[in-house]
């Protein structure tokens, strides 16, 4: 009798490890899609593929030099979030460095008027890649 118990919490520790493993992959394969997606606009906006913003006065301006760096910083960190995930899944590390990547986003002067992030759509590639 002692071994059938067993078998079954073996199987519903089985089923719980697949429902965890099944939940996280879905997880992971969103974050990975987002970041992605702040790394490519945060990228432009360093490397001056976005060369004109909307200030905060609502008035169109170029991007100052201090504003593409920090722009760059954003797009080296979110790099680094995105390797993280990819290699091992630790929730708390990646909220932790959400709320980071939140903050220099928050600490950047420029306002993203002129590219909608729900409408911005990354590059290409170009065919027989």
């Amino acid at each position: 009798m002692r071994s059938t118990f067993r078998s079954r919490l073996r199987v519903q520790v089985t089923q719980m490890r697949r429902i965890l493993h099944v939940n996280t992959q879905r997880t992971r394969s969103i974050l990975l899609s987002r970041l992605e997606r702040v790394f490519l606009i945060s990228s432009d906006y360093a490397r001056g593929v976005i060369q004109q913003v909307v200030g905060e006065d609502g008035k169109e301006r170029s991007l100052t030099i201090a504003e593409r760096q920090q722009w760059a910083r954003i797009a080296a960190y979110s790099a680094e979030i995105l390797n993280n995930v990819a290699k091992d899944f630790d929730e708390r590390k990646i909220d932790r460095d959400l709320d980071r990547l939140e903050a220099m986003l928050n600490k950047t002067a420029t306002a993203i008027k002129t590219q909608s992030v729900s409408t911005w759509e990354p590059p290409r590639k170009p065919e027989g890649t």
